[in-house]
């Protein structure tokens, strides 16, 4: 089993079909690849980094923007054998050299446009290297086995350090419970997702899936103003559009949406935030289309869905996806003992999922206890109710849900406390209407009469992604403290300005 292998010839497409388009902000096409070219430039890339003296599972760093090359790269180092870290483009030098370190990569892969560690001491290979790596004659793909590693992506730990998520080879294949269960898929699909390429769920819906059932990836590379992509949708004759419900409230708010828009569209997909009754309701009266949500993670995918044959339950991400094995556990006690109907508990799913996670990496002891027993925990609560829906209760920890990302406050408040302005800083959600909720700091100044928030929102510019940054400063005398000195986040979500 090689990841890179199942997802280019599960299907056995016809190496003259079109695998993935770019498109512009009329929907223009950009770049097109077929099955073939994908096919070999991928092997191209794999014999490329094998020259380069690197051994089989070593990391390499993906530092690649919104372009072709990052499917390329990612595919091209799972199918040489070695595992790729993707990397989102907003992240900072310290960002990325810390994740670098963590990860011990043994090169770099550098679009020469997004932020590259500073001093890292590891080789980096930039544009004319890539090319060099493209151009290389193809070899064959790397005889690696189901428990080998795949690929290493990076989310936030409740530690707030971002920690290292290890998949393996066998979590593309992994992903067939989603096929039918939520997408309802097929090889004439034509498959548009609004998300950047290093996301979790860009890799996974937007490339590793089509391309596994034979169907054709559609990229959007431009502005991302909402009004654009009815008009992507519609001249990319787009039959499935994937994104978080953030982006299809804000399509439904600036676009002009009717049942006769897109027609090709057949429905929509979404997840990475939980979707509101409300908003499923108005993206189906408007549209006159189905809205299937599920709930996933970095971990594991998606295991929760509603699709094609599971009908929506306005409000429940649906329920769990054929062949997986997914429980509720009560939240009392250390045993992994199932909760009542109705009942809340801590969301879990089964060690023998196929496309469960190696481990979190260099961390044993933190992956060990992220289990019950023989159950994983998600840190998601949730009920399931007499017919089988699940329904979602919110985190069992802090972690923030920012655009689809989660982020743990920890990380924006150490970045922050560093600000000399700074004496105190807790950071949590809060919520400003349904389904609506904004990341917020809450400072206690060394200084009340001398701070500014604007200084403070230029030091996250500088030292945070985009998405991880406060929307919102708000500048308090005191945090709310538990007896035992620890911030009270939850009484912070109820403290006005």
């Amino acid at each position: 089993m090689n990841l890179a292998q199942y997802c280019l010839a599960n299907a056995a497409p016809d190496p003259e079909k079109t695998a993935l388009e770019v498109v512009g902000a009329a929907g223009q096409v950009l770049e097109e690849w077929t099955f073939g070219q994908l096919n070999d430039t991928v092997l191209s890339v794999a014999s490329g980094l094998r020259a380069t003296g690197l051994q089989t599972g070593d990391r390499i760093l993906l530092r690649i923007g919104h372009s072709s090359d990052f499917p390329l790269l990612f595919f091209g180092a799972i199918a040489g054998g070695f595992v790729p870290i993707p990397t989102s483009a907003q992240l900072t030098a310290a960002e990325v050299l810390s994740i670098l370190t963590d990860s011990a990569a043994g090169l770099v892969l550098h679009d020469g446009v997004t932020v590259a560690p500073n001093d890292a001491g590891v080789p980096l290979l930039g544009p004319g290297g890539i090319e060099g790596l493209k151009k290389t004659v193809p070899g064959e793909f790397a005889q690696t086995c189901d428990d080998d590693p795949a690929f290493l992506i990076y989310t936030s730990g409740t530690s707030g350090k971002p920690k290292g998520v290890l998949h393996a080879q066998r979590a593309a294949a992994a992903r067939k419970p989603m096929y039918q269960g939520w997408y309802g898929i097929n090889s004439a699909d034509r498959l548009l997702h609004a998300g950047a390429f290093n996301w979790t769920y860009t890799l996974g819906v937007g490339l590793m899936d089509p391309w596994a059932n034979g169907a054709t990836s559609i990229v959007y590379d431009g502005p991302r103003d909402p009004e654009v992509w009815p008009r992507i949708m519609e001249a990319s004759k787009a039959s499935l559009f994937a994104a978080v419900p953030s982006l299809y409230r804000r399509l439904l708010k600036y676009g002009r949406i009717s049942p006769a828009s897109f027609p090709s569209l057949r429905h929509g997909l979404t997840a990475g935030e939980a979707l509101p009754a409300g908003l499923y309701q108005e993206w189906k009266d408007r549209t006159g289309r189905e809205l299937f949500e599920a709930l996933g993670m970095s971990e594991i995918s998606t295991y929760l869905s509603s699709g094609p044959n599971v009908a929506v339950r306005p409000g429940s991400p649906g329920k769990p996806q054929k062949g997986r094995k997914v429980a509720v556990l009560r939240e009392e006690g250390d045993a992994a003992v199932p909760a009542q109907p109705n009942e809340t508990g801590f969301l879990a799913v089964h060690r023998n999922e196929p496309g469960l996670m190696l481990g979190y990496w260099n961390r044993p002891e933190e992956t060990r206890d992220a289990f019950r027993g023989d159950w994983f925990l998600t840190g998601d609560r949730a009920l399931e109710d007499d017919d089988g829906y699940y329904w979602y209760q919110g985190r069992a920890d802090d972690l923030m849900n920012s655009f689809g990302y989660r982020v743990a406050p920890e990380e924006v408040e150490r970045t922050l406390s560093a600000h000399p302005g700074v004496q105190e800083i807790a950071v949590t959600e809060i919520s400003i209407r349904e389904g609506v909720s904004l990341v917020t700091a809450f400072v206690v100044p060394q200084d009340i009469d001398t701070f500014d928030t604007s200084e403070l929102a230029a030091f996250a510019v500088e030292n945070l992604a985009e998405y991880k940054r406060p929307k919102d400063y708000r500048v308090v005398d005191q945090l709310p403290r538990t007896s035992s000195g620890k911030v009270r986040r939850k009484a912070l979500r109820t403290t006005g300005r």
